[in-house]
């Protein structure tokens, strides 16, 4: 399948029909799926620099166009960038907003199962006739780190989808392994497989794991490691 960038001759063309294939796929989904995937599409309408390649709004921002609270606004960015929809291509920092790019090749795997939906020409023209079987499941790749389940929608499954997002070879050797216990007020306790990991996890990447968790849950304020 080829990857339909949006730039050059055909270029307002190929945006259609990237925002066809979004649109068609949400609608075959349950009410929460079209609801994010509906505020993706907006936020890409409005804000998105096709040309570049270049997504940096403001959460404040973001919340005021989706009518939603900030702390909504994290989870829903967590979970677009967890399922690869959204790349982050520059962190935000001391005031600077994070910087955002388009997961088109996940993107458009995912909503191929409704471009037949639209019409064989529009299948054609995305697929070029070579549409992916969506019940296919790819084998894993040596180095390529699978993403995070956030089937279950914790604080802890989004915070580990962000820290994937930033760093799959961290996510792999330190992240991965840990399991969450338990949830008492701003503390987030979770379980390390060793005494080594556990400590190397609690010196190092504390300060690390504590920011992407209150990225997607302001609430939490401590990080527990127990073995």
């Amino acid at each position: 399948m080829q990857t339909l960038r949006p730039v050059g001759q055909g270029a307002s063309a190929r945006k259609y029909d990237i925002l066809t294939a979004l649109g068609a796929y949400a609608l075959a989904q349950g009410k929460h799926d079209q609801r994010r995937v509906l505020r993706l599409m907006t936020l890409v309408t409005a804000r998105y620099n096709w040309a570049r390649d270049e997504l940096a709004v403001g959460q404040r921002e973001i919340a005021r166009l989706w009518s939603v609270d900030e702390r909504t606004v994290k989870r829903e960015m967590a979970l677009l960038r967890a399922r690869g929809w959204l790349v982050v291509k520059r962190q935000g920092a001391r005031g600077r907003v994070t910087q955002y790019g388009l997961g088109l090749e996940r993107m458009l795997h995912d909503t191929s199962v409704q471009w037949a939906a639209v019409g064989p020409d529009f299948e054609l023209r995305m697929g070029q006739g070579d549409v992916p079987d969506a019940t296919v499941v790819p084998l894993p790749v040596k180095g390529v780190v699978r993403a995070p389940d956030i089937s279950k929608g914790t604080e802890w499954a989004l915070a580990q989808a962000v820290l994937h997002g930033e760093d799959p070879g961290m996510y792999a050797s330190w992240i991965a392994g840990l399991t969450r216990v338990e949830r008492a007020g701003g503390r987030l306790t979770l379980r390390a497989p060793s005494r080594f990991h556990g400590a190397y996890v609690q010196t190092h990447l504390e300060r690390r794991v504590l920011a992407a968790c209150r990225e997607v849950d302001g609430d939490v304020t401590e990080i527990r490691i127990v073995v």
